[in-house]
């Protein structure tokens, strides 16, 4: 009998999957129109604020580490990172250690663009948030999210969650 079969059912297994999966998809729906609504005065789509993002916290980021970090195929990456190159956004380069990769920055506007969106993200209505805040009532803080964020470490590993704690850590 394998290790796996004595921890849990395929019953159980199955539920928990949907579970996740249903839940997920609920609270992705609600966080994507959540941030939609944030971005779209910009003239942004999610991914092209997600590379500018990740782009802004991993300071000369790869096309493949915002492929990585986005959770995102490289050529989505590449094309979204195109397209901010285009308006003046981000700026693409070569290293001279490594011609292969293709690296990005914000230039100053997307810098200010950036700038400007966490100013006025009280503009916009945050349904996640608001279905958020009778926990924090209840308990003084915002939910931990500690058992996803070991699901998230488990399956993208170390790299994926430093990034995503640095970048929290930027904000505040």
């Amino acid at each position: 009998m394998a290790m796996s079969e004595e921890l849990y059912t395929v019953r159980e297994a199955m539920l928990y999957s949907q579970r996740i999966a249903q839940l997920s998809k609920a609270l992705w729906k609600a966080a994507e129109k959540d941030w939609q609504a944030w971005i779209k005065p910009y003239d942004l789509n999610i991914n092209e604020h997600h590379v500018l993002w990740i782009a802004s916290n991993l300071e000369g980021a790869s096309i493949s580490d915002i492929a990585k970090f986005g959770v995102m195929h490289v050529s989505t990456a590449f094309n979204f990172s195109k397209n901010l190159e285009e308006r003046g956004l981000l700026a693409f380069s070569k290293r001279n250690d490594d011609k292969r990769n293709t690296y990005v920055e914000l230039t100053e506007k997307g810098k200010s663009l950036l700038v400007e969106l966490t100013e006025n993200y009280n503009q916009s209505k945050h349904s996640v948030l608001e279905g958020s805040l009778p926990l924090k009532e209840m308990y003084g803080k915002f939910p931990e999210l500690l058992d996803l964020m070991a699901i998230i470490r488990n399956i993208y590993g170390d790299d994926f969650m430093d990034i995503f704690e640095g970048s929290l850590r930027k904000i505040e």
